[in-house]
């Protein structure tokens, strides 16, 4: 189409557009005019980070997980608090749900009436968290201006309680009897130390092991002196012993005397003895009283030469001067090795009792060790528990203050213009869209009529020239 043609349907039609655009004008004028205004109530708040609140000990910085959240974060779980349905039913209560929505105060059915004013509250209230910073706007719209400023600050004041109850940790009275507690942990560690020590009198444990330990090495060297000397001595007991023996048996150091020739007549006696019962035994039997008479006489002859021989070995011990010495000698190595024997066992006792002494201290050491950790912790545990009372009976203090990281930027107050109806912009927007209507009417109207409005037109559908035109008079 044609802008000709465009401005031919339009002329053709104006009476009908400026119906229309007059009738939607008008009427979204009266809709304008006889909607109720809407006011709105805003107030801003300012949400101080934990790493921020460092003036507030037990606030917000009581938790770990508060510092491990991102700004945005923080804001938005501020922002769920403030919409939630708990403070929404505090404030209506507040203020009184027939002020607030009054048509469903005359409901019968309260549990009804309360959700929807709860569902109409959190439509008419808005919640923003200014993009980049610490900052949330709250606004609430209202018929009633100062009904709409009075639910925004008690809004506020509902939301730093709720925000105190939830972030505060007043537990001084705990912590107080967790501080009693570790105090008498403290007390009995420190009485368990100092008993300890003066049972077993360790209180200087660096000395009393250095002390064990000389005494250990001295008496370990006397040990192996002893030992050394022990050995000696019994080298010389078995040499002495040997060369005693050897003299003894040796009989040639002894001098032929008288008696000697008994000893030789006693073998020739004992000899033809012998033969006598050999005789006698080939004649007659083992029983025969002349083999036994025989026998008896051999044994006798036997005996005699035993106590001859013995006699002469002693005099050869006795008589010899080399013996005797080496026997003087002997009796003093034994007398030497009894007492090197004894000296080494009463240092061996003592060096097992130093070995007992040092187990003991090491014991005692590991013992003092734990009792002293013992001690550590419990006083590491007090000191903390003594910090943390502190920081609580603050805290509570601030709390019975009302204090919090909430701060209010600015408070709602009496709006003064309304927000809705906008005239002016629901005005010109009547225009338009009457004007829309119009010119879209008529277009509409031009399409789907079965009459021509120019000669193109009629050309175009019949395909034949118009030779003549003529002007039609609207009377």
């Amino acid at each position: 189409m044609t802008l000709l043609q465009a401005l031919t349907v339009i002329f053709k039609h104006k009476r009908k557009i400026l119906a229309i655009f007059f009738a939607m004008v008008a009427t979204v004028t009266s809709c304008t005019l006889l909607q109720k205004p809407v006011y709105e109530a805003k107030a801003s708040m300012l949400v101080k980070l934990a790493k921020d609140d460092s003036s507030r000990p037990g606030m917000a910085a009581d938790t770990a997980l508060s510092l491990n959240l991102s700004q945005d974060e923080l804001i938005n779980t501020e922002i769920q608090i403030l919409t939630g349905s708990e403070l929404a039913q505090k404030v209506i209560s507040a203020v009184r749900l027939a002020s607030v929505y009054p048509d469903l105060d005359v409901e019968p059915n309260k549990r009804l009436a309360w959700e929807q004013a709860v569902q109409r509250f959190g439509k008419a209230l808005k919640v923003i968290g200014v993009r980049k910073s610490n900052v949330i706007t709250v606004s609430f719209q209202h018929q009633n201006p100062e009904i709409a400023a009075r639910v925004v600050n008690l809004l506020v004041e509902a939301f730093k309680d709720k925000h105190l109850s939830l972030h505060s940790d007043p537990q001084s009275s705990f912590i107080s009897s967790q501080l009693a507690s570790f105090e008498a942990k403290l007390k009995q560690s420190e009485n368990n130390l100092q008993s300890h020590q003066q049972k077993y009198n360790a209180f200087s444990l660096d000395e009393q092991r250095s002390l064990l330990l000389r005494q250990r090495s001295d008496f370990d060297s006397a040990y192996k002196i002893a030992i050394d000397n022990v050995k000696e001595i019994e080298k010389k007991i078995a040499s002495l012993k040997s060369q005693m023996k050897y003299i003894a048996a040796n009989n040639s150091r002894y001098t032929q005397t008288d008696r000697d020739k008994i000893i030789v007549d006693a073998k020739a006696r004992l000899l033809e003895l012998q033969l006598k019962e050999q005789e006698l035994r080939r004649k007659y039997t083992d029983s025969n009283r002349l083999v036994v008479d025989a026998r008896r006489e051999v044994e006798m002859v036997h005996q005699f030469l035993r106590e001859q021989e013995e006699g002469i070995v002693g005099k050869v011990k006795t008589a010899n001067p080399v013996y005797q010495n080496m026997e003087m000698d002997l009796f003093r190595a034994e007398a030497d090795y009894n007492s090197q024997m004894a000296k080494a066992e009463a240092l061996k006792a003592q060096l097992g009792q130093i070995e007992k002494d040092v187990a003991a201290l090491d014991a005692s050491e590991a013992t003092i060790q734990n009792l002293k950790r013992d001690v550590a912790i419990n006083e590491k545990n007090y000191r903390t528990y003594t910090d943390r009372h502190e920081e609580a009976r603050i805290a509570d203090a601030m709390n019975r203050h009302r204090l919090s990281n909430i701060s209010v930027i600015e408070s709602a107050t009496l709006p003064v213009k309304p927000i809705k109806p906008k005239k002016k912009l629901n005005i010109l927007l009547g225009m338009l869209l009457g004007m829309g209507f119009g010119l879209g009417s008529a277009f509409l109207l031009e399409n789907i009529r079965q009459t021509f409005s120019d000669p193109e037109s009629v050309e175009k559908y019949l395909e034949l020239p118009v030779l003549l035109t003529v002007s039609s008079k609207e009377g």
